[in-house]
């Protein structure tokens, strides 16, 4: 059974940095596709940063600088490393894979809330 539990998230000042954790079980963080999502209220879910499967990195526009998407591969782990943060991060961050087979299932974990204050 495949699940994904975030940690790290909470409140921190504009300028300031935070490292969310996402725990996985039942997957290889090493071989799936690995991405965090955000969600800020009365906004659509959006991609923040993400590992393909062919072992790449994306990242939206608005983080590509502040944030890092990195694994721990003997420890199943996915981190984001966000620095300079802006009150515009402000949201639920989402730890998020797809299966590699089909049918391609996917998972999200239940969110870790950051809030960036002004």
């Amino acid at each position: 059974q495949v699940q994904l539990v975030e940690s790290g998230g909470g409140l921190v000042q504009a300028g300031g940095s935070l490292r969310l954790s996402c725990a996985a079980s039942g997957i290889n963080v090493g071989i799936n596709s690995m991405a965090w999502y955000r969600q800020a209220p009365g906004k659509q879910r959006e991609l923040v940063a993400a590992f393909t499967r062919y072992r790449s990195t994306n990242y939206a526009d608005s983080v590509k600088g502040r944030f890092t998407i990195s694994r721990d591969n003997a420890g199943n782990t996915v981190y984001l490393q966000m620095s300079s943060l802006k009150p515009e991060d402000t949201a639920v961050y989402y730890c998020y894979t797809k299966m590699n087979v089909y049918p391609y299932n996917e998972y999200w974990g239940q969110g870790t809330q950051v809030t960036v204050s002004s």
